[in-house]
């Protein structure tokens, strides 16, 4: 608990300047529900020193009705309607997102700015500890700025925003904000609530929030295992009849006609929080303490088996192939934010965020603990705020990671291992007259170590520069260019070994070398009272691009998925569009698209494994102050571009609708919506997933939601 000692020494240093200013809340920070009310506004991301980062292109907001109608058990499954967006979707119990076919180490997952410190960018099985139940407010940015939250945000990252720590004093006596989703596919019942307490008349606000959710195996639309896989049943099956062995080719038989609920897929989910947050005209300070606990299924691969290694009784390996596997998960986090207004001069605001964090699961085998994962660490960032001076404004700061990692237990793929991150970045943003400007750097030194390995350290140089023209208040286009520089991680370097949740035998390279990469990206933005467009190219060109594939063989009767390094290049494309159509009847009819497409390849070695393919959303939406009625339809294209061992993906068409109704209208927070999804029930599996064959999506859902705020 060291970390978490020294977060909250950080917070009594710093609450020092703030007890001589005076106690009126201040003017932009007051209102109890200012996070509802910014979805007509512009969009300001957590480093909100700039109002507007034309270098940050790609950038989405997922609030209010849209995030009530979206949300899902993981963050990954909440985002999958956002332009660029995919998920892992390894089980309903961890989904991560996939931003412009990057995932893993590539994608941040933020809350509030630091890090979420768990284990979910070191395999697919993680679980990503934010609960989206929580969330007031979830960013999905992407474009080489966002090289300000670290190297590993290369591809993108997502921030989501509570109010664990609270922003400002409620001018009620309490705010209180509920939310309840009840979904049929796997009759999930989840309920979550946050309380903001104002304490006196001094601007000190007390906070509070849980969430609770259980689901059962998940209900799919047509049948369970791949096409590929079933054919390997029958196959199976016809050599077992032609052995004599009837009972296990029935088995094999029935697992190849298996439809409706996914085995071993059920989630029990639990979180709590509380935080308190001074707030004055001379700045804020809060610290929060939470606790999150997920324990969920892992559906396994049909005839997936292998042995520990170890003799059993009768010398022969012990068997682990038909048990099912569950993980149970625990993490206590501690997090401040603070900000102090200097004035005048070059530095306007300096501001300060901590986050410490002890993660633990297990992964059971039955009821067996088979391996043990944890993870101690801490992340931090100051950042020195510029005034605006004609035009010129911008942030430098200091960010700092560090993290503790051991695996224990028969199938520890990874050895214990510490990773140190220091890095020195700025954001400069320029505007001359139509013309804006923008720069960035970013220096990170990385230190990483394992036992039995020679510690390996890494200095990444990263820039950025960008230049838009604005041809009116409403349109603006640009372009920007970025050279980045990315350490490997500890799994890329160090993993050997089984790990039963992936049902693979990961291999690393302990001589890998930085990945470094050029990206270029071309925008346009376009924004009036009766349209909305935004739309980008891009492209990345990597050298010593590092890379998981599997390899054919097998260890430990697994596959081997190895850690390989080639140059590779990305391009792409995403859009999104929407238009008002008509009135009728006092409803306003709005039509929206989104698309996007990515293309990667590996130098002399095709394509780059678990790509999104091309994707349409398109809906029409009836809307009011009291209803809104939306129908919409989903296609995704067969992604047949896939790497060696890797199976191809049948596409598909999701058609779904919602209503939502507003009683007391738009300007009260009351929202009941009914939506049904995948209505036709049809089979799907996302390509980016580890385990499409095997773990299709959701069948028909029907959704009903409902969140209230006071």
């Amino acid at each position: 608990m060291t970390k978490f000692a020294i977060l909250l020494a950080s917070a009594a240093f710093i609450s020092s300047p703030l007890a001589a200013q005076q106690t009126q809340p201040a003017a932009e920070e007051q209102g109890g529900d200012h996070l509802h009310q910014e979805q007509s506004q512009e969009i300001v991301i957590t480093a909100p020193y700039v109002r507007e980062l034309d270098l940050l292109s790609g950038r989405g907001v997922l609030t209010g009705t849209e995030l009530v109608r979206d949300i899902r058990p993981q963050i990954g499954d909440t985002l999958v309607r956002q332009p660029g967006v995919s998920a892992t979707s390894f089980s309903p119990g961890a989904s991560r997102p996939v931003l412009r076919g990057f995932q893993g180490e590539r994608v941040r997952v933020l809350t509030d700015g630091i890090g979420s410190i768990d284990a979910s960018s070191t395999s697919a099985d993680h679980a990503v500890t934010i609960d989206p139940l929580t969330a007031e407010r979830i960013e999905v940015l992407h474009g080489p700025a966002v090289l300000l939250f670290g190297s590993q945000a290369i591809g993108g990252a997502v921030n989501v925003l509570d109010r664990r720590i609270p922003r400002a004093v409620p001018d009620e006596g309490i705010h209180l904000d509920t939310l309840g989703v009840y979904g049929s596919a796997s009759d999930e019942r989840s309920i979550g609530a946050a309380a903001d307490l104002p304490v006196g008349k001094r601007g000190f606000v007390l906070h509070l929030d849980g969430s609770y959710r259980k689901t059962d195996d998940l209900r799919t639309g047509g049948l369970i295992l791949s096409r590929r896989l079933r054919e390997e049943q029958l196959e199976i099956a016809a050599e077992e009849a032609e052995e004599g062995h009837a009972d296990e080719a029935a088995e094999a038989r029935e697992l190849a006609g298996l439809r409706g609920r996914l085995p071993n897929s059920a989630t029990e989910q639990k979180t709590l929080g509380g935080g308190f947050a001074l707030i004055r005209d001379g700045g804020s300070l809060g610290v929060s303490v939470s606790w999150f606990n997920s324990d969920y299924g892992v559906p396994s691969r049909p005839g997936a088996g292998h042995g520990h290694g170890e003799d059993g009784e009768e010398g022969e390996d012990e068997e682990h192939g038909d048990v099912p596997v569950t993980i149970g998960l625990d993490q206590i986090r501690a997090d401040l934010r603070g900000e102090v207004n200097v004035g005048g001069g070059f530095i306007d605001k300096v501001r300060v965020r901590l986050g410490a964090a002890d993660y633990e699961h297990i992964e059971f085998e039955g009821d067996e603990v088979g391996t043990v994962f944890t993870t101690e660490g801490m992340e931090g960032r100051v950042e020195l705020v510029q005034a605006d001076k004609g035009g010129w404004r911008g942030v430098t700061g200091v960010q700092f990671f560090n993290r503790d990692f051991a695996a224990i237990g028969p199938e520890a793929f990874l050895p214990p291992n510490h990773t140190s991150q220091l890095g020195l970045f700025t954001l400069q943003e320029f505007e001359i007259g139509e013309i804006g400007l923008e720069a960035a750097a970013r220096y990170e030194h990385s230190a990483v170590g394992a036992d039995g390995f020679e510690d390996r350290n890494f200095n990444a140089y990263s820039v950025a520069a960008g230049a838009s023209y604005r041809f009116s208040p409403q349109v603006r286009a640009g372009f920007n260019i970025s050279r980045a520089e990315r350490a490997p991680s500890a799994e890329e370097l160090f993993s050997d070994g089984p790990h039963i949740a992936t049902q693979a035998f990961e291999v690393g390279d302990p001589n890998l070398r930085k990945e470094k990469s050029w990206g270029a990206e071309l925008y346009a933005r376009a924004e009036t009272s009766r349209y909305r467009f935004s739309a980008s190219l891009f492209a990345n060109r990597f050298d010593d691009y590092i890379f998981q594939a599997e390899t054919g063989a097998e260890e430990d009767e697994l596959p081997v998925f190895q850690y390989f390094q080639r140059d590779a290049t990305y391009y792409g494309f995403e859009a999104e569009a929407s238009a008002q159509l008509f009135q009728a009847g006092g409803f306003r009819f709005v039509g929206d698209l989104v698309t996007d497409y990515v293309h990667a390849s590996i130098k002399d070695g095709g394509a780059v494994p678990r790509i999104p393919p091309l994707r349409f959303l398109g809906g029409i939406e009836a809307q009011s102050n009291k209803l809104d009625a939306r129908i919409e339809a989903e296609w995704v294209d067969d992604q047949e571009r896939v790497a060696a061992f890797e199976a191809p993906t049948e596409g598909f068409t999701f058609v779904n609708a919602s209503l939502a109704w507003r009683p007391w209208g738009k300007r009260r927070n009351a929202t009941l919506i009914v939506s049904a999804n995948n209505i036709f029930d049809v089979e799907a599996r996302r390509h980016a997933s580890f385990t499409k064959e095997f773990v299709p999506l959701a069948g028909r859902d029907i959704r009903v939601s409902a969140r209230v705020s006071f």
